[in-house]
């Protein structure tokens, strides 16, 4: 029979201690039209997010809505991170700056940036002790085609993992009509989203993990690995898993390729693009 260990968390990981001025200053901004977002978050073109105080503003209004509502902000722990499409990594930065300003203590990113939507909700209910952040940015636009002239898109899901609900999503677009101003931690310096370490500073950190851990223990719970693997191990069984170029690659890679013992071979475009390899693709 086919025994599969339990993959847990990993704890150990380096703490990297940044001398960096972490003032939160104000910053005056008007409100921008068109900021309402649906069941799938806010969605617009990479080149219209990237414009001016557009996601600053929108950031914002999330983090004015979590005040009213009596989210726990301060001194709690946020998930930031995205589905690795154009801008992910640099609208990433500026939401940690953004989270630290508004009194976030602690900041937990997927390497590279990389998390699914799945992977978010699993790290919202499971990292750690369970239920440890408050809720978390994605940034994503699913489906839609990325690069810098296609789209992007943020969501805020809530402390259960789940969506936020249209009571806290009309404060968020009643926010965004009246914002006059954004804080943020300028002169914060890029964190290193390329591998896992802990970041200290001041009396915050921003923790980068594997994008993959949390989810792969989830699944373990919900779904017989030891009996997936019996199948995929059987000389009458191929399989192919398409990752598109997208966000799915790192988790195809572990659990399929590797805990599951499908393979290297068994994932094609697996490697995570900016544009998801284009039209062409």
């Amino acid at each position: 029979s086919t025994s599969l260990s339990p993959v847990s968390p990993c704890c150990a990981m380096a703490e990297i201690k940044l001398d960096a001025d972490i003032t939160a200053e104000k910053v005056a901004t008007a409100p921008i039209e068109g900021q309402k977002p649906g069941t799938s978050g806010l969605r617009k073109k990479t080149k219209t997010f990237m414009e001016g105080n557009y996601l600053h503003n929108f950031v914002q209004s999330v983090f004015n809505t979590l005040a009213d509502m009596g989210v726990p902000v301060k001194g709690g722990t946020l998930v930031v991170s995205g589905d690795g499409r154009f801008w992910n990594k640099d609208a990433i930065q500026i939401i940690i700056k953004m989270a630290l300003a508004n009194g976030v203590g602690r900041v937990w990113c997927g390497t590279g940036g990389l998390l699914s939507t799945p992977a978010t909700s699993a790290v919202i209910r499971a990292r750690g002790k369970g239920f440890e952040a408050f809720g978390g940015f994605i940034c994503s636009a699913s489906h839609n085609p990325g690069g810098i002239d296609e789209d992007f898109g943020i969501k805020y899901n809530c402390e259960n993992g789940g969506p936020a609900p249209e009571k806290m999503t009309d404060k968020m677009v009643e926010w965004t009509g009246k914002i006059t101003e954004y804080s943020i931690c300028s002169k914060l310096p890029e964190i290193d989203l390329s591998k896992p370490a802990t970041y200290k500073v001041g009396d915050c950190s921003v923790e980068v993990f594997d994008c993959v851990e949390d989810h792969l223990t989830t699944l373990q719970k919900c779904f017989d690995f030891p009996l997936i693997a019996k199948m995929i191990a059987r000389p009458d069984f191929t399989m192919n898993y398409d990752c598109m170029s997208g966000v799915q690659g790192p988790y195809a890679k572990k659990i399929v390729g590797e805990v599951l013992g499908a393979g290297a071979d068994s994932c094609k475009n697996a490697d995570p693009r900016e544009d998801f390899g284009g039209k062409e693709s």
